[in-house]
């Protein structure tokens, strides 16, 4: 069992470190919305990774990769949901045009420098932990990966349903220190990030990303 384990610790740090939509949602979110709802959107993706762990350890994930329907129209529908959070990060960089940004640390009626830098994007907590959840949620290719790589590292006789959500514990808590960093590490350089042309580069490049996953996930999935 730790042969297994220590196996799937290092198969798991590659996965959780490959840029994908869980580190753009993140990043994104510490920079609109701060570091409390980037912690947040970190939870919701690792409750995704849960019910999709909890999924494969019930046969649910076996059943939808066998339905060539179902798999697609998840595929379709995570697709459009990375599409619409792209578009809102390039919405959000929309605004932050020279012509329209406030000078820095101004906020309306005299509010303090943190007034200046929300916007109509600013995420609370549970909406971005909402929206952290949908991520994984509508990605059946995590279910995938776990239906196809978790078995190899459980040892013969051992309980399948226990060491299942053992082996998804790991992934989720490499998946919370990795996610966790990157918030706290965006919060810590918050007085570059929160320059308003520096914002606007960051939302331009994250938006870009989410949208050219969504449509490349669309485009697989219409082959």
């Amino acid at each position: 069992m730790f042969s297994s384990l220590m196996g799937f610790t290092a198969v798991a740090v590659l996965l959780t470190v490959s840029p994908g939509p869980d580190f753009a949602v993140v990043l994104r979110t510490s920079l609109g919305s701060g570091r409390r709802a980037a912690l947040c959107s970190a939870l919701g993706i690792a409750a995704g990774c849960v019910v999709w762990g909890l999924a494969g350890a019930v046969g649910l994930t076996a059943m939808l990769s066998a339905s060539r329907t179902a798999y697609d129209a998840l595929r379709v529908a995570g697709a459009l949901y990375l599409m619409w959070l792209g578009f809102q990060a390039l919405r959000s960089a929309r605004r932050r045009t020279p012509g329209g940004e406030r000078p820095e640390g101004a906020g309306p009626e005299g509010a303090g420098p943190e007034s200046g830098i929300a916007d109509a994007g600013r995420q609370s907590p549970l909406r971005a932990f909402r929206t952290g959840l949908l991520t994984n949620v509508l990605n059946p290719k995590v279910g995938v990966v776990y239906m196809s790589l978790l078995p190899q590292f459980i040892p013969h006789g051992a309980p399948v349903v226990a060491t299942t959500l053992l082996l998804v514990a790991v992934h989720v808590l490499l998946g919370l220190l990795w996610l966790g960093g990157i918030a706290l590490a965006v919060h810590r350089a918050r007085a570059l990030f929160q320059r308003p042309r520096v914002r606007r580069r960051l939302d331009q490049a994250t938006g870009g990303v989410l949208l050219a996953l969504g449509a490349a996930v669309g485009v697989e999935t219409a082959r």
